[in-house]
């Protein structure tokens, strides 16, 4: 047994060694380190946020390419041809770069102010299910904005870096003219981070960026109102929200749709939605609203899309307000939504969350950085030039002995070195001499250069002097914005409405109103039915040996009020209630109510106003008239209690709104009339009443009715003058 043991630990032992060498322990913070984190920030920096350009790395390769196949201001070509030659400096995938193309193009509607122009089917940004054709289908080519994108990108404005392959450069920002982050909306989600800026309208952004160079601390709430979406609609100002957004970059816009109402056809057309929402969404939250019962006014609703733009039609009922109609689907739908900006821009490679004041800081100190080494590029170049012309001035003052020196030169070779021993002169000026015509040594020529070199001299200067001064350079900045906002301004597009003009729409005016009838029967069965359904099947199913005790025609936003035999209220609105039909015995009120065990409903009341009296009947022959006002509360209670007087039980319970004749009667089968004037008034709901029947030995009140729903004759039946009254037989 010991040597089997010895075996068996033996073998575990080789099984350890070998095991352990096919893997490593890691904590999880390194491997996160290793792994992930890469993974995190590649996706950061190189693909879901935007740089202070307004693009992201996806986008600029696409439009750089698009720059350099020379579709700036050339003829379309078919997208195929764009997104074959991107894959150069993106390998992500045809179909990614496409869908990318194709959210910067005119016809899909999703930028304000699109970069790329195209001719075919680019789907929609406001539909969800209108998809864009094959790229081999549509044609594009840069858009006459994106000029704006490439100016002076040729004079080392910024830096290129080399493409995935090492074969090609390209530019790791535009020197974009204006602010164009703001302009156009961009949506990203990183790892651990999102972004959502909205875009804002370009003569706004432009007037607001001129108004911050002059005054970085000026109020850009004056120049900038709201975003302004390339979808249109209505958005609702609210200036503490759009002050959150200039100074932090954080907030909510809430913008609504457009429509109008076409009364004649009875139809409200809707033209314009959010850019947050899709028509197909908003249809679908239309249906279901009309499927729950929540929208009796809609009776069709269609998408009725086409090459004029957007448009869902909605059919209504005749007389409906559509005003009203449409202020309870912003409420209920996304026909009103919320924009919740999150301004996250890569800064120097560094994610910041920053407000439009801090945006337009850094990409102003971003443009300048632009302009000065487009500037320094310049003089650089000028300064060549003028080297070359200071070596030809020298030649010009005796261009004999230039011609003598290249003449009697026997190589070739030796044509430069000999004219810089001649006239002092370096290889750079010589070689530019000696490529000069023979031709050209002529007078005039002469005359040209030497004016060329006093023009060179008079821009190097100029140019030296806005490189050194920030108030010229400011100025040049400003002068562009200024021409960009007359070029390529529009007017908004989305409209502004103060919060203070919205139409507030409470719980109870969203409820939908219609006529219907109520029954109580005498087991406390309740049913509410439209009288819409009542037409087409208007008989009732009900318990066996159960009957309707009361019904009566409302509307839904009523209130009822139900009155027990225990003393108790409960008031609700009629809309609270459950809709019944007539093939179902209805709904038990102490489940529905929430009523104690053994109790039970005599009565109830359905009202809009708290006006009328109620007239309570006890069998001790006594009736208390006490106002209706008395249940009315400020507060939404369910129940009251102590609504009556417990002195004796009640028997019955009627609603008046005026004095009326009525009949009670006692076991004893003798019945009084009298009219309800007789009464008192009390001014507290516990009040025992009046005596208004005899109280003879064993007899006690059975019943308190209108004279006129009595029931049976009444003949011989006169009315009390006053009260109590002995009362009269029953005749047959």
């Amino acid at each position: 047994m010991a040597r089997n043991t010895k075996k068996d630990n033996d073998r575990d032992d080789m099984f350890s060694e070998e095991t352990s060498n096919l893997y490593t322990e890691q904590g999880i913070t390194d491997t996160l380190k290793s792994n992930y984190m890469p993974y995190a920030m590649s996706v950061i920096v190189s693909r879901a946020i935007p740089e202070i350009d307004g693009l992201k790395p996806s986008q600029r390769k696409l439009l750089y390419t698009m720059y350099k196949m020379g579709l700036l201001g050339g003829s379309l070509t078919k997208s195929a041809n764009v997104v074959g030659a991107t894959m150069k400096l993106n390998p992500h995938g045809d179909q990614a770069i496409y869908e990318t193309m194709v959210r910067m193009t005119r016809g899909n509607g999703s930028l304000l102010h699109p970069f790329v122009e195209s001719k075919g089917n680019m789907g929609k940004h406001y539909s969800r299910d209108m998809r864009c054709a094959a790229p081999r289908y549509t044609e594009v080519k840069l858009a006459r904005i994106a000029r704006e994108l490439f100016e002076e990108i040729d004079k080392d404005t910024v830096d290129f870096a080399d493409n995935y392959d090492g074969t090609m450069k390209e530019p790791t920002l535009f020197p974009v003219t204006f602010p164009s982050v703001l302009i156009n909306p961009g949506k990203g989600l990183a790892v651990g981070m999102s972004t959502n800026i909205a875009s804002f309208n370009l003569r706004e952004i432009c007037d607001a960026t001129c108004a911050f160079i002059d005054d970085n601390a000026c109020d850009l709430g004056e120049y900038i109102k709201a975003p302004d979406f390339s979808t249109g609609g209505i958005a609702i100002y609210n200036k503490q929200d759009m002050d959150d957004i200039i100074e932090t970059g954080r907030g909510s816009i809430k913008v609504r749709a457009r429509y109008a109402y076409d009364k004649k056809n009875g139809t409200i057309d809707i033209t314009e939605i959010p850019y947050t929402t899709s028509s197909e969404a908003v249809i679908d939250e239309i249906i279901a609203m009309v499927k729950s019962g929540k929208c009796k006014e809609i009776t069709d609703i269609r998408d009725s899309t086409d090459k004029n733009g957007l448009k869902i039609s909605i059919e209504v009922r005749k007389n409906t307000d559509a005003d009203a109609l449409m202020n309870r689907l912003f409420s209920q739908t996304t026909l009103e939504d919320s924009f919740s900006a999150n301004f996250n821009i890569l800064i120097n490679g560094q994610p910041r969350v920053m407000g439009i004041r801090s945006i337009l800081g850094e990409w102003l100190v971003f443009r300048i950085n632009c302009i000065k080494r487009g500037l320094i590029f310049d003089i650089s170049e000028k300064q060549d030039r003028l080297h070359l012309l200071e070596g030809l001035e020298k030649i010009l003052l005796d261009i004999d002995k230039a011609i003598a020196i290249i003449r009697n030169t026997a190589r070739d070779k030796d044509v430069v070195p000999n004219l810089c021993e001649g006239f002092d002169i370096d290889t750079t000026q010589a070689e530019f001499i000696a490529e000069i015509k023979l031709r050209n040594i002529n007078k005039e020529y002469i005359l040209s250069k030497t004016d060329e070199k006093s023009r060179l001299e008079q821009e190097i200067d100029d140019l030296s002097r806005t490189l050194a001064s920030p108030q010229r350079i400011n100025n040049l900045i400003k002068k562009q914005l200024q021409d960009i906002s007359k070029k390529y301004g529009q007017d908004r597009l989305t409209g502004i409405m103060d919060q203070g003009d919205v139409v507030k729409v409470s719980h109870v005016e969203m409820i939908d109103d219609y006529k219907l009838k109520v029954f109580l029967t005498k087991e406390s069965y309740f049913k509410k039915i439209p009288l819409v359904a009542l037409r087409t099947s208007p008989e009732q199913k009900l318990k066996e040996d159960d009957y309707i005790v009361k019904s009566e025609e409302w509307h839904n936003k009523s209130e009822i009020v139900f009155i027990s035999d225990r003393q108790n209220v409960y008031k609700c609105k009629l809309y609270e209630l459950p809709e019944s039909k007539a093939g179902l015995i209805g709904d038990y009120l102490p489940n529905l109510l929430g009523m104690e065990a053994g109790e039970s409903i005599i009565t109830y009341v359905v009202c809009d106003s708290y006006e009328g009296m109620l007239l309570y009947g006890f069998e001790n022959g006594k009736i208390s008239k006490i106002p209706f006002s008395l249940y009315e509360t400020k507060t939404n209670r369910k129940k009251l209690i102590n609504a009556y007087s417990d002195a004796s039980p009640v028997i019955g319970c009627l609603f008046i709104k005026e004095d009326i004749d009525i009949i009670v009667g006692s076991n004893t089968d003798r019945v009084a009339a009298l009219n309800s004037q007789l009464i008192p008034l009390k001014t507290t709901k516990t009040a025992q009443g009046v005596q208004v029947l005899k109280n003879k030995r064993g007899q006690v009140m059975k019943f308190m009715l209108p004279f006129d729903d009595c029931g049976f004759s009444t003949k011989g039946v006169a009315m009390s003058r006053k009260i109590p009254a002995t009362g009269a037989g029953i005749k047959n």
